[in-house]
């Protein structure tokens, strides 16, 4: 027979206080003071019994337990069997074939090393990463909001400290930025969050509708990319991307040229203005490739909103919070929306939050009264984690006033990506960027005639740009609606040396690749035989 254990140390100083309380009733607690003191005890009684008890039979070695993924013990090869064998495979072996796949090591939060010790500056993480990988001082206020033991993570149904601060920091921000352009009319505005840019949008769709319930139509602007969710994938014009979900693809969606004021001015007049509920823009075309507007455009655009009563949704998911070098682009180029969606580096790179900030008018519409508050919900939403993560990053981008930092710094990217183009045209057709989103267009590896061998020749040289720069020490972007361009989204607290650095690594790549044939040549057949396997074939 086991012999039980006896009371721990910690269960006899308890047990000898009770018994020292109850022989001097001038210092026993309150009655609820005394039931805390109990609860208290009996947790740490259970806690104490539970670790007394013998341990539980080892687990079904099918199975993979927490702590084989600490200390870089998993292994790259065994983390590529299993992404591919249960994961996206496709994906999976794309990136494996390329050599660019990871996984990766944080060496710093803007340098990454690959299984092999490939160092390469991380110029990548389609602008979510604003303070780089695995931040440090984001960590450590994790960890402190963590470690606070009263503190409640699920605030559903209660409101929440961390999630009231957020929502007036961003209607404040938004407000502040608003008026400095003559417009003060988003004081007074809300906020709902989810947890991506995509949920962001498809709120955006509903507070429209809910605002305009007998319009129809959403004007959007071709090569936009507003996410992959049934409702911002059908405000997402890539037929490669809507493919076989055309058919159950909501709202009804007219697409424009983007830049093209006139021929939003002749929609409205054509399909008349009561018709349309809403249009969306993204200030700047990040996955079209870094494409910027016409100069005036976004100013006309919500003049001519405003005149004829549709709203206006600016999707600065990629753009806002710094990232183009103004808190929210849109309003900086003279429009002041009516919706808002924001998402990216409110997450810090750490979690998922997004936020549509909301007149409030329009607010109401679908969420003003008990009869319609529940009409768009999301469970995790709002989560305290999230708020705390938005609260502190939104804190640091303002106590580093990252928009001038962007600026500064991307004035002086840019203009090395001029140089580089001026040298190499035959490697690079087009540069562009604002503040701290940059995009380089190369010229196709090769030209054929037809649309589909052009499609595929502009996927091809997409990704050996990626593999040349990866060599040369730089992880880039895929664009998603742009397969020539890639991006650079580096951190904005980035240190000015390793951007500089990041900068000397695109040149020296664009030196070794001078056009876009040497992609193909320096690849090598055999390794551009597996890559078009990996790439265009069915596995």
């Amino acid at each position: 027979m086991n012999k039980q254990p006896g009371p721990s140390a910690s269960q006899k100083a308890a047990q000898t206080q009770a018994a020292q309380a109850a022989q001097h009733p001038a210092t026993q607690r309150p009655a609820t003071q005394h039931a805390d003191v109990q609860r208290v005890q009996a947790a740490q009684h259970l806690a104490e019994d539970v670790q007394h008890t013998a341990a539980p039979p080892a687990s079904d070695p099918a199975f993979i337990r927490t702590e084989e993924l600490f200390g870089g013990q998993f292994g790259s090869a065994r983390t590529h069997a299993l992404e591919q064998q249960y994961g996206n495979g496709k994906l999976n072996r794309l990136l494996e074939v390329v050599g660019a796949g990871g996984p990766f090591r944080a060496l710093t939060p803007w340098e990454l090393q690959d299984a092999q010790g490939h160092r390469v500056i991380n110029a990548s993480g389609y602008a979510a990463l604003p303070f780089g990988d695995n931040p440090p001082e984001l960590n450590a206020f994790i960890r402190r909001v963590l470690e606070d033991p009263q503190q409640m993570m699920f605030a559903q149904q209660s409101v929440s400290e961390w999630r009231a601060a957020l929502e007036a920091n961003l209607v404040r921000l938004l407000a502040r930025e608003s008026a400095s352009a003559g417009d003060d009319s988003h004081a007074s505005s809300r906020v709902f969050f989810s947890n991506s840019g995509a949920e962001a949008v498809e709120a955006a769709i509903k507070f429209a509708q809910a605002a305009r319930p007998r319009a129809r139509y959403i004007i959007n602007f071709a090569r936009a990319y507003h996410g992959k969710t049934l409702g911002a994938l059908a405000l997402t014009p890539n037929p490669s991307l809507q493919g076989p979900f055309r058919n159950i693809l909501s709202p009804n969606v007219i697409t424009l040229p983007f830049g093209d004021a006139d021929a939003v001015q002749r929609t409205l007049k054509r399909v008349g203005a009561d018709k349309i509920m809403a249009v969306i823009t993204e200030p700047i075309l990040g996955e079209a490739g870094v494409r910027l507007p016409p100069p005036g455009f976004l100013k006309r655009l919500g003049e001519l909103c405003q005149q004829s009563g549709v709203l206006v949704i600016a999707d600065e998911i990629q753009t806002g919070l710094g990232r183009s070098g103004n808190w929210f682009e849109s309003v900086a180029q003279g429009l002041i929306p009516d919706i808002i969606t924001l998402a990216k580096p409110l997450g810090g790179g750490v979690t998922a939050v997004g936020a549509t900030i909301v007149r409030h008018e329009i607010y109401k519409k679908l969420l003003g009264s008990v009869e319609t508050v529940k009409r768009h919900s999301t469970t995790f939403g709002g989560n305290t984690l999230a708020m705390a993560v938005g609260l502190k990053s939104l804190e640091m981008l303002m106590d580093a006033q990252a928009p001038a930092r962007s600026r500064r710094l991307g004035e002086r990217g840019l203009a090395r990506l001029k140089a580089v183009q001026s040298r190499y045209p035959e490697l690079l057709e087009e540069v562009r960027g604002a503040g701290m989103l940059f995009g380089m267009n190369f010229r196709p590896v090769a030209a054929l005639p037809f649309r589909f061998q052009a499609n595929l020749i502009s996927e091809a040289t997409g990704i050996l740009a990626l593999v040349a720069f990866y060599r040369g020490g730089a992880l880039v972007n895929f664009s998603l609606n742009a397969a020539r361009t890639m991006r650079l989204t580096p951190a904005m607290n980035i240190p000015e040396e390793t951007f500089d650095e990041l900068f000397t690594r695109v040149e020296r790549t664009a030196a070794a690749y001078p056009s876009s044939f040497k992609l193909v040549q320096r690849y090598g057949t055999p390794r551009l035989l597996g890559l078009l396997k990996a790439a265009f074939l069915e596995d």
